[in-house]
């Protein structure tokens, strides 16, 4: 069990170093070609303009409030999404008669990008805070519905008929059976549906915001200050990477019966 588990933390560990050499040639790739005229500064930056403008950013406190900004309105029109999703997901997988009411619902918005909701949400809430989270809510609400839903039906049915003939009641299948069996589903799902709602604050922000990352490479866009877009853009997915850790942490936490499987 030791030598696995050191077996298992030495790939880690490999996998982050390699990451880590690949961006590091990537960046100096980058640099070699602008000095060598290859790349225009003007049209793409350079590592070194990046750089600065990311130290000026940060100097000021900007990088700082921004990235708070739109985490803050990531996580909590997320958590709203996914506290409405779940329980609801759960319901519909396990009822043919909810799954025939709220199927064509569903179909009917699930199509519709994030991007659509902006002129409704800001008919109905302006531009403040909670249109941040409206927009995050809604653009998240149907896909996660669909993979809740999905992971609730693809629980094996043996399991739930024994748990049945043993006598359970219908509550007791629904939290000791078919939860369980769906959640390591549920919980990838939601890495999927997490990134979407970076995207979702991201136009909203673009749209109509004084504050956010994406109201930060709008306002450097117009100045044409392409290192400044990239720090922007850097930052947008530094901060998914962090939140796709914490989901691991948060993933191995609920499912533990499930690390003998990841070492493997």
């Amino acid at each position: 069990m030791a030598s696995d588990a050191d077996g298992s933390r030495h790939n880690g560990v490999l996998a982050i170093l390699i990451g880590c050499l690949s961006v590091g040639v990537l960046i100096v790739a980058w640099q070699v070609l602008i000095w060598r005229d290859l790349l225009d500064v003007a049209f793409i930056g350079s590592p070194m303009t990046v750089a600065n403008a990311a130290r000026r950013l940060i100097a000021n406190d900007t990088l700082y409030r921004d990235v708070t900004a739109s985490a803050g309105r990531v996580l909590v029109g997320f958590a709203l999404s996914t506290a409405v999703a779940i329980p609801l997901g759960l319901a519909i997988g396990c009822s043919r008669v909810l799954k025939a009411v709220f199927g064509p619902i569903i179909s009917i918005i699930r199509p519709l990008p994030s991007l659509s909701w902006i002129p409704l949400s800001m008919m109905w809430l302006g531009i403040g805070e909670s249109q941040k989270y409206a927009i995050v809510f809604m653009g998240t609400l149907a896909p996660t519905l669909i993979f809740v839903i999905d992971a609730t039906q693809r629980v094996e049915p043996v399991l739930i008929r024994a748990a049945r003939n043993l006598g359970a009641s219908q509550v007791r299948v629904l939290w000791e059976v078919i939860l369980p069996g769906a959640l390591p589903s549920i919980l990838s799902a939601l890495k999927v549906t997490l990134a979407l709602a970076w995207a979702c604050i991201i136009s909203a922000e673009m749209v109509g915001a004084t504050s956010g990352l994406g109201f930060l490479i709008w306002n450097a866009k117009d100045w044409a200050n392409i290192s400044q877009v990239i720090v922007g853009m850097l930052t947008i997915s530094l901060s998914v990477l962090v939140l796709d850790i914490a989901h691991r942490a948060v993933a191995r936490l609920l499912t533990p019966w499930r690390r003998g499987e990841r070492k493997n």
